[in-house]
């Protein structure tokens, strides 16, 4: 990353987080976190403001130009507190904490978040974005900084107190007895209410601003096996409206391919401009499900899939390997600059075309954005070749505009969502491009973001990994490289799959309290340690964990894994009966566990054309959960795999010989396609 040496800098210089190093050049004396910033609050017995946010946040933008750019309000902060900026990806843990301090005192969290701690770290006061003088209702920055001088000096002791509240508050969860234990009923329940929430005209979920929410779409498909007939039927039709209308509207990326973070309107027209990687890697599952649930017909999609994945190729990833976090909404300092047109601009670049085109994808005088610009909406819904050679051009064009900012780090979870979406995507479409960058992404992470004990790290930039990794990469790698070896990417993968599930259940289960932690046993000790992070715009790492150890247990034969997964299911029964539609990954895990997984066992020469056709139409007919075994004849079972898979389960008739379990029971064997169909459909 390039720096301007004419500007003074601050501790920020020496970091690798995108985001801290835009801090760089305030006047405000930051630290990162760490011991350096808690020793010298504690020898200078002040407070801490610590400042959290993300490379790609607009606000986070907004509050740096007007208040930490802002020489007068840098002497204030540096004179009263000590200020400590957080990336917010890199440090989920500490983000944890203190947005759940801000939601608990507020109702409401977002970024940036602005919490005010005493010096060993425990929060007493926080908000999210401020701005640098009072506007109506909302008090001005300098102003919230006075207060709490005023506070921490001459009320300390309250000060003290309510952080020691807020600690132990934050550190308990709801008590109480369920009714019943979780399980399918409690998958129908959340479904229904989802589908309550349904915007049946628009697709998705609620009004603005409006999310994507590919954890709830996810627990919709799985509810799809629980549901009656009738309320499948319609839940199947909201999942591929939603598909639809987020493809065709504002939320996809019409030219360069790949979806924005959110809507700012209920009908998908204006996007929060920014692009993450974890959106990218979940709406390839969801799509690629959606399409085999609706019997693998509907091209409208497939081609937000493949042009996701060309756009990840073209410019989330470089030689190195794995992939970047995530774009900036903002370039030139104007939020979604890059992404507008005029019509005088595109009838430049397209002439006689470009009346159509201007027709077709919603660009007018007036436009729909600021300054009378158009971000694009397909509003002609025709099949996507149509216009193909206009939007090449447009793209070709809008390259050479000045780029928002990409974050270049490669965070471990966000990778594991995204090889999963490409395994899965690649696996069903029968893309093997789709499935090598899969598996070089997984061999990158397994190669480049460990420590020298084998432990995965979270974070890799600038040719270096850091920062021990937490339980939603555990969850998230686990997740990735089952569906991995699902898809014939290699046994390898399933040997750093049970190694996940090792860790997870011996470094982030507490067996007194029945849970899974977002920090390790061994992580570093902050105010509390955080219990899992919650369903929201990527999964609940405890509920995806927990799917994780199911179909591992599954597939090794380790009850231990499964008991672990029951026990954290058991210590969330309480608040499943309360808010069910709340945990939509936990509860996919559940409905994994009460049906039980499929594995589906190929015997066969895996390079032989029998052996692929029958594997292949296994993972086209069962859930992206159940499992795809293909099993050499006389090769060694690879490392993990339980040996009863192979337990007279062999070649019969010298043909590749399929065998469908479900827990100890297997069908008989099949030797084509329509048998394994039969089997599916319980024939």
């Amino acid at each position: 990353m390039s720096e301007d040496t004419s500007r003074p800098s601050n501790r920020l210089a020496q970091e690798t987080s995108a985001y801290l190093r835009q801090h760089m050049h305030n006047p405000v004396d930051w630290y990162p976190w760490g011991e350096e910033a808690l020793t010298a609050a504690r020898e200078q017995d002040k407070p801490l403001l610590v400042s959290i946010g993300y490379s790609a946040c607009h606000w986070c933008h907004v509050m740096e130009h007007e208040s930490f750019e802002n020489p007068d309000i840098a002497a204030e902060m540096n004179r009263l507190f000590i200020n400590i900026k957080v990336d917010r990806e890199e440090r989920p843990d500490v983000d944890q904490i203190y947005m759940d301090t801000v939601v608990g005192m507020t109702g409401h969290g977002g970024w940036p978040l602005t919490v005010f701690c005493t010096p060993d770290g425990r929060p007493f006061y926080g908000g999210t974005y401020y701005p640098p003088e009072r506007r109506q209702q909302m008090p001005g920055f300098p102003e919230i900084m006075a207060a709490i001088d005023d506070a921490y000096r001459t009320r300390r002791g309250e000060m003290e107190e309510s952080a020691e509240q807020i600690v132990a508050s934050l550190g308990r969860r709801p008590v109480g007895t369920a009714e019943q234990p979780a399980g399918l009923h409690s998958v129908v329940a959340a479904a229904r209410a989802l589908m309550g929430q349904a915007d049946r005209q628009n697709g998705g979920f609620g009004q603005a601003p409006k999310f994507p929410t590919p954890t709830s779409l996810e627990l919709l498909l799985a509810a799809l096996d629980c549901l009656d007939a009738a309320e499948g039927e319609a839940c199947l039709a909201h999942l591929v409206h939603s598909c639809h209308e987020m493809a065709r509207r504002g939320l996809y990326d019409h030219l360069g391919g790949g979806f924005h973070r959110y809507c700012v309107d209920h009908g998908w027209v204006i996007p929060h401009f920014e692009k993450m990687l974890y959106d990218q890697g979940l709406l390839l599952r969801v799509y690629a499900e959606t399409w085999r649930r609706t019997g693998s017909s509907d091209e409208n999609l497939l081609w937000p899939i493949r042009e996701t994945a060309e756009y990840l190729r073209r410019e989330m990833t470089d030689a190195e390997g794995g992939y970047y976090a995530s774009q900036d909404a903002d370039s030139e300092g104007e939020e979604g600059k890059f992404y507008v047109w005029r019509p005088e601009e595109v009838t430049a670049l397209l002439g006689d075309a470009a009346g159509d085109f201007c027709e077709a994808y919603g660009v007018t005088e007036r436009g729909n954005f600021e300054h009378a610009t158009s971000h694009l909406l397909d509003r002609a819904r025709r099949e996507r070749d149509a216009f193909a050679e206009e939007r090449s051009r447009l793209l070709a064009v809008r390259a050479e505009r000045i780029p928002p900012a990409t974050d270049r780090k490669r965070v471990a979870s966000w990778n594991g969502y995204l090889i999963s979406g490409l395994a899965r995507a690649g696996s069903l479409l029968g893309d093997e491009r789709m499935l090598e960058e899969a598996a070089a992404t997984a061999d990158f992470v397994l190669r480049e973001m460990v420590d020298e004990k084998g432990q995965l790290l979270r974070v890799y930039n600038e040719g270096r990994a850091r920062i021990p990794a937490f339980l939603d990469d555990h969850g998230s790698l686990l997740d990735a490289c089952l569906d991995l070896y699902r898809a014939g990417a290699g046994d390898r993968f399933l040997s750093a799959a049970l190694r996940f599930a090792e860790h997870i259940s011996e470094r982030f289960f507490d067996p007194e309290e029945d849970d899974l932690f977002l920090t390790p046993l061994d992580g570093e000790a902050l105010a509390f340690r955080p219990r899992s992070d919650h369903d929201g715009a990527t999964p609940h790492a405890a509920g995806l964990a927990v799917m994780g150890l199911v179909r591992m247990g599954q597939l090794a034969g380790r009850t231990d894994f499964t008991t672990i997964a029951e026990r954290v299911i058991r210590s969330h029964h309480f608040v499943l009966e309360r808010q069910p539609h709340a945990f939509p990954t936990l509860l996919r895990a559940i409905a994994l566990l009460e049906r039980g997984a499929t594995v589906a066992v190929i015997a066969g020469d895996p390079e032989a054309a029998d052996t692929q056709a029958l594997a292949a139409r296994a993972r086209q007919l069962w859930a992206p959960e159940d499992a795809v075994v293909v099993l050499a004849p006389g090769g060694a079972l690879p490392s993990g795999l339980d040996p009863f898979w192979a337990e007279e389960r062999t070649a019969q008739q010298g043909r590749a010989t399929a065998y469908v379990c479900r827990g100890q029971t297997c069908s008989l064997p099949v030797f084509e396609a329509a048998e394994l169909e039969a089997l599916e459909s319980g024939a």
